[in-house]
């Protein structure tokens, strides 16, 4: 098939780029760069199955020629304040992707008869006050909170998406994305995991906010991405969660990225410092996944994690 990604030179993005590519279709990445790097696509320059747009997905989006499927993860992801990256700093542009920039991809399915792909978010669910969290739950969401214009962009764009299905017939499919991590995330991303290893590599102490006892679960890439390529080829149209639901704590996070690079500068807890609104728990219920698709992670943390660590000391 000719597959558009939209943020395909993003983290996740440009790693289903190589999955797309190592089933034999034809790719075309339409990305602004705002969070994305042509780093992460450098090795497919010059493939004649693949092609990259700089474009801002928030305007109109024009493909010549036939286009088969759209999958569509232009974003930006990382809630963190301090990052330059993060979607804390970039507000505007966020809700501006998650609403024009959806409409925008749905626009190029909707012109050539296209399936479509949303990755969403965990984050639809809030600070949930369900646990671990399915499909079905509806979440505890801030409106107007500072993960907000992250939060409701998703949300609108899970709505926007059915919507399509419903009314104009698209063949569409919507991935819940769980907190996701390996090479190729940015070093300065300000999430927990690249956080951590950059300050680990430098044998600097880990900077913990809050107490520590906050729990994620953290899935490998290329299972996540496994995952997205499972539902592109479904019959799924409403959410699937897609994430590890192996769960741990920040504070077991960071002992284990500790002892895998041999850091011995320890962990800095700065317990009146946790992040607004940032959720106590996050777990993903993957039974539908199981069900569905036949998925479910099959790389564990500490593999995952070495794997991370050796593209981070590469670029570091």
């Amino acid at each position: 098939m000719k597959i558009l990604v939209t943020g395909g030179a993003g983290f996740i993005g440009s790693h289903l780029c190589d999955r797309l590519l190592q089933e034999n279709h034809e790719v075309i990445v339409v990305d602004n760069l705002i969070t994305g790097s042509l780093d992460n696509i450098a090795h497919l320059a010059g493939r004649e199955d693949f092609h990259f747009i700089k474009h801002d997905v928030s305007n109109f989006i024009y493909i010549p020629g036939k286009v088969d499927y759209v999958m569509h993860l232009a974003s930006p992801a990382s809630p963190n304040p301090n990052s330059p990256f993060g979607y804390p700093q970039l507000p505007i542009q966020t809700l501006k992707v998650g609403a024009l920039g959806t409409h925008n991809a749905l626009g190029v399915a909707r012109a050539h008869n296209s399936q479509f792909l949303l990755a969403s978010t965990s984050e639809v669910y809030g600070d949930p006050q369900q646990h671990p969290q399915k499909e079905s739950y509806w979440g505890h969401v801030d409106p107007v909170g500072p993960r907000s214009v992250y939060d409701e962009a998703k949300r609108f764009a899970e709505a926007i998406t059915m919507a399509y299905h419903r009314y104009h017939g698209i063949e569409t499919h919507i991935a819940r994305i769980f907190n996701t991590y390996g090479p190729r995330m940015r070093l300065d991303d300000g999430r927990v995991i690249p956080n951590f290893l950059c300050q680990a590599l430098r044998e600097e102490p880990l900077t913990i906010y809050g107490d520590g006892n906050q729990t994620r679960s953290f899935c490998y890439v290329d299972d996540l991405v496994d995952g997205l390529y499972r539902l592109m080829l479904s019959q799924e149209h409403e959410p699937v969660n897609l994430g590890n639901p192996h769960e741990m704590s920040i504070q077991e996070l960071a002992l284990t990225v500790n002892r895998l690079t041999k850091n011995p500068a320890g962990v800095q807890l700065l317990a009146d410092q946790r992040a607004p609104a940032d959720p106590q728990q996050r777990q993903p219920d993957i039974h539908r996944a199981k069900e569905i698709l036949d998925w479910e992670p099959q790389i564990d943390l500490e593999e995952g994690l070495l794997k991370t660590i050796d593209d981070f000391r590469r670029r570091l």
